[in-house]
């Protein structure tokens, strides 16, 4: 599918320093190219989280300036519709296209825009400013909705008023479609160059589908099923099915990437946009917050856990195996063993967004400019960081044949 054309917004990364909206640390040094062991999986994974979605864009910043090009993208949710825009552009065009979608929806969707400097200046005030002022941003996403991605429906619907399913939600995601078509490619997305999967949820049955172009010819609608959170967006049809925001089930895609068979040798940089670790709340504003995290954060580090565990019997298995006398080889227990066993490895880098001090429980549906440029530098300063460290993309060596990083919990 060829790209319309879209008013093109400034084509520049958060932090580039060049006054106009640049980020906190504007003027920051490129991260430095590496270069990887011989994986046979580089994979994206990106968490759900709405407006924090700009936290996932700054870290793929960091590794397309690093020059590493993931072979599989996996998101949920905001992060399925960063998925869409990264492989549905070439290499060189897609940093630039995720600043246009982020600069898009981080617009009112029908009032006028503050000015650049006003809104920097009730961004950059006192906190108590900062904070009724992202409040007020994010109260405006309520009432009017955000350019290019939903608009409340009109006249808003009665709750005890049946129609068709995809009505039935407070705004209306049509505008979303429009941006997908214009910033991305689907006949790239669809030519196998990047593998793509994006999870959603079945409204009917209740399962959990991920839709991937290795075997689904994948269209907008796919990409907008993964973030029809209910009962603000509605449920998408694909296929005479519908389906609602994959994060009401499991809002991390590692589970699927470091499953899936055949197994193969994987350098996985999993970006989550909720941090399970917090603060104990101590007002009902931040209780909510904090229930947001915790809900949406999918006990990304349990399921890592269980992932090495299982992996480790895996390599243990295998090693024991290669001990085996090979006349004892054709016993059915062997056999059985064969089937179990795996001597691949698994790399696991976690990026998680942290808290910021000024977000309210409305972070994730607070899209001003200021903060989606911020939440984009942390997700930049956090996968340079990531990658100054010595050995952490090495192959694994231990007997688990699984290793897991996180800057912010190994730099404690």
């Amino acid at each position: 599918m060829a790209q319309r054309s879209m008013k093109r917004a400034r084509m520049r990364a958060p932090g580039d320093g060049d006054g106009e909206g640049a980020g906190p640390a504007a003027g920051a040094r490129l991260g430095r190219r590496v270069d990887l062991p011989n994986y046979e999986t580089v994979a994206l994974m990106l968490q759900g989280g709405g407006a924090l979605g700009a936290y996932q864009a700054g870290v793929f910043q960091g590794l397309h300036e690093a020059g590493i090009e993931p072979n599989w993208l996996a998101g949920i949710s905001i992060g399925a519709l960063n998925t869409a825009v990264i492989a549905g552009n070439p290499p060189g065009k897609r940093v630039e296209r995720l600043l246009q979608f982020w600069e898009t929806i981080c617009q009112p969707a029908f009032g006028p825009q503050l000015p650049a400097f006003v809104e920097r200046a009730f961004f950059n005030s006192s906190e108590a400013v900062r904070k009724a002022f992202t409040a007020s941003q994010a109260m405006s996403a309520v009432v009017e909705g955000q350019k290019g991605f939903f608009v409340p429906r009109f006249p808003p619907p009665l709750p005890t008023v049946s129609g068709p399913p995809q009505m039935a939600s407070y705004y209306d995601t049509t505008p979303l479609k429009a941006t997908l078509e214009a910033l991305c490619d689907f006949d790239r997305i669809n030519s196998g160059e990047i593998r793509v999967s994006v999870g959603a949820v079945n409204c009917g049955t209740g399962n959990f589908a991920y839709f991937d172009n290795t075997h689904t010819t994948l269209r907008p609608e796919h990409f907008m099923a993964s973030g029809a959170l209910p009962p603000g967006f509605a449920a998408v049809e694909i296929d005479g099915q519908y389906y609602w925001d994959g994060g009401l089930m499991s809002n991390t895609p590692l589970y699927e990437v470091i499953q899936t068979t055949p197994r193969r040798d994987t350098l996985a940089f999993q970006v989550d946009l909720w941090s399970a670790i917090g603060p104990v709340p101590d007002n009902l504003t931040d209780v909510q917050g904090r229930m947001k995290d915790i809900q949406y954060s999918s006990r990304t580090r349990l399921v890592t856990d269980m992932l090495q565990r299982s992996q480790r019997f895996r390599h243990v298995l295998r090693e024991v195996l290669e001990r085996v006398p090979s006349d004892q080889r054709e016993d059915p227990w062997c056999k059985l063993a064969e089937d179990l066993a795996c001597s691949k490895r698994y790399n696991v880098v976690h990026l998680i967004h942290r808290h910021k001090e000024y977000e309210g429980h409305y972070k994730d549906f607070q899209f001003g400019l200021s903060t989606m440029r911020e939440h984009w530098q942390s997700g930049l300063e956090d996968i340079r960081h990531s990658l100054e460290q010595p050995g952490w993309l090495d192959m694994p060596d231990n007997d688990a044949g699984f290793v897991t990083h996180d800057i912010h919990r190994d730099s404690r």
